[in-house]
């Protein structure tokens, strides 16, 4: 079992908190979040405002996973910044799954209680031949659903099993419901960035405030 320490804040927060600690609420004019995570393996930093231009930092070692993450923070309005140092000389793994952990601890706690987001999002994204579907909710129940068929084990240097197990790790720790349909695609690159474009756009609307909602948690149990 591999000891972390993570490092949480935003706005006022400030705490050094474990990984099954609950997220603080926010405030509705500042969705924003710092987390540090380091591990035996890793040292992650992550800083993300939801309400962003779409502007990007991301230095992970992880040249593909930087890639994508510009791809999540264009498509999706924020703005991200992602600084990582990993044991990328004996493969991408760890620094993967960790980047995808504390950016998934990023949005749980920039988004509290979510009160009045419109919690839902869904998109169909092209990227030439490729066409993937992504449907989520912020619903507080982790779970993933995943249908890439990737035909190649490798695009560049990046093991591309990884794609599934980067949002594994988001899903977990944003504790949001996500599922991935492959519709169409022949080319690695074109599906898996077709996948995060459509993923960053599903986000984008799931976490817009619904100014009906009058600040209201979007669920009828009144928790989420």
């Amino acid at each position: 079992m591999v000891s972390s320490t993570h490092s949480v804040s935003a706005s006022s927060f400030s705490t050094t908190t474990s990984p099954t600690s609950p997220s603080q609420p926010t405030s509705q004019t500042d969705r924003t979040a710092s987390v540090s995570r380091t591990t035996k393996e890793t040292d992650v930093q992550v800083t993300l405002n939801v309400d962003g231009t779409g502007k990007c930092t991301a230095d992970t070692g992880v040249p593909f996973l930087d890639h994508m993450l510009h791809q999540i923070a264009s498509h999706g309005l924020f703005d991200l910044e992602v600084r990582a140092t990993g044991d990328i000389e004996i493969d991408d793994h760890h620094t993967n799954e960790d980047v995808g952990i504390t950016l998934g601890m990023a949005l749980r706690q920039a988004l509290g209680d979510r009160k009045g987001i419109t919690r839902f999002g869904h998109f169909i994204a092209p990227l030439d031949e490729a066409l993937v579907q992504i449907s989520l909710d912020f619903s507080g129940r982790p779970h993933l659903s995943y249908g890439l068929e990737i035909p190649t084990q490798r695009v560049g240097t990046y093991d591309t099993q990884l794609v599934r197990e980067f949002f594994v790790a988001i899903v977990n720790h944003a504790q949001m419901t996500l599922h991935i349909r492959q519709l169409d695609g022949i080319n690695s690159h074109h599906i898996i960035e077709a996948a995060f474009k459509a993923f960053a756009r599903a986000m984008r609307m799931a976490t817009e405030v619904d100014p009906r909602r009058a600040g209201a948690i979007p669920s009828s149990k009144g928790v989420l």
